[in-house]
C-alpha cells in the first residue's frame, strides 16, 4: 500500500501542476508529461518525480522498451509537503549529477516553490520578473505566476501560462519540435 498523502498537502497541489503542465503539452506538440512515473537516471537512483515534462525527440531522455524513462527529463516537478528536506537536498543532487534541466520544488506547508535552472552543474534559482513571473529556460512558454499558485488561484495560473503559449519564442519552440 502506498503511503498517505494529504488532500491539501499534497493532492490538490499535484492537481493543479499537473493541470499547468497538461496546459502547456496540449499547446506544445512534441512533449511527453507524465505523472509519478518511474525514471530510470542512474544506477543507482530511479525516483518517481510527482510530475516531468520530456522532450519526445531530440530531449536528453527516451522511453525504455519496459516502458520507464530512462535518462533526465528536462524538468522534473516535486510537491514536498514532510520531504521538503529530502527533495530540497538528497534529490536536488541526483538531479543535478543527473542534468535534469529545470527542478521545481512545490513547499507546501512553507507557502514556497523553488525554481531551479542548472546551469554549470549547478542548479540556480529563476526569480519571477517584475510580474511576478517566473519563465522556464527551457520550455519557451511555460510562465508560471507563482503568487497565484500558492494563493491557489488556478485559473490566474492558467491565464498567465495562456499568455506565455502566445509568445513568439513559444511558436518557435513549436516550429523546432514538429522539425524533429
Amino acid at each position: 500500500m502506498a503511503s498517505p498523502l494529504r488532500v491539501k498537502g499534497h493532492g490538490e497541489p499535484h492537481s493543479d501542476i499537473m493541470t499547468w503542465l497538461g496546459t502547456y503539452k496540449a499547446s506544445t506538440p512534441g512533449l511527453m508529461c507524465a505523472d509519478n512515473a518511474t525514471v530510470r537516471l542512474d544506477a543507482d537512483n530511479e525516483p518517481q518525480p510527482d510530475a516531468l515534462l520530456r522532450i519526445k525527440i531530440g530531449g536528453q531522455s527516451t522511453i525504455s522498451e519496459d516502458d520507464y524513462v530512462e535518462g533526465a527529463p528536462e524538468l522534473i516537478v516535486e510537491i514536498a509537503a514532510s520531504t521538503a528536506s529530502y527533495d530540497l537536498h538528497q534529490k536536488l543532487n541526483v538531479y543535478r549529477r543527473n542534468q535534469v534541466q529545470e527542478y521545481l520544488i512545490w513547499r507546501v506547508y512553507d507557502n514556497e516553490f523553488d525554481w531551479f535552472k542548472l546551469e554549470e552543474s549547478k542548479y540556480i534559482q529563476l526569480e519571477p520578473n517584475k510580474d511576478g513571473v517566473v519563465c522556464s529556460q527551457v520550455f519557451p512558454g511555460l510562465w508560471l505566476d507563482k503568487m497565484a499558485l500558492l494563493a491557489g488561484d488556478l485559473a490566474q495560473v492558467l491565464a498567465i501560462l495562456q499568455l506565455g503559449l502566445g509568445t513568439p519564442e513559444h511558436q518557435s519552440f513549436v516550429k523546432k519540435l514538429s522539425e524533429h
